[in-house]
């Protein structure tokens, strides 16, 4: 089981991501705001972070940026509805470990998530 944080700016996307990992057993906290996601990742471990790359006030990849400087051993997974090579290519090379395209596949995110896990120790 994993500790997962979800931020998304359409709530309904992020509570669907929530139920479907919940079922596998993770616990899942879901943000629609930037500021609310950092300042929890500040105070709780989070294993892995799940971030739209279209956000209100900073871009997806800011985020991953700000979250890997708390905590650098953190998994993540940015999900957009909007994809190009130069967000794909900006997410991995701060340390993204996988990328979706939305509408969100279940089986994708789940076998997505299972990998980037997977390399959690590794």
């Amino acid at each position: 089981m994993a500790t997962i944080l979800v931020l998304d700016d359409v709530l309904d996307a992020a509570h669907l991501v929530k139920r479907v990992l919940e079922g596998k057993g993770h616990e899942v906290t879901v943000f629609t705001e930037e500021e609310d996601a950092l300042s929890y990742a500040r105070t709780h471990t989070v294993d892995l972070a799940i971030l739209d790359i279209k956000l209100k006030k900073m871009s997806g990849v800011e985020v991953l940026d700000e979250l890997k400087k708390i905590a650098p051993a953190m998994r993540a997974i940015m999900v957009t509805g909007y994809p190009t090579l130069e967000t794909a290519l900006d997410s991995l090379r701060l340390g993204a470990d996988e990328y979706c395209v939305k509408p969100i596949d279940i089986e994708e995110l789940e076998e997505k998530v299972a990998k980037a896990l997977a390399g959690k120790n590794g």
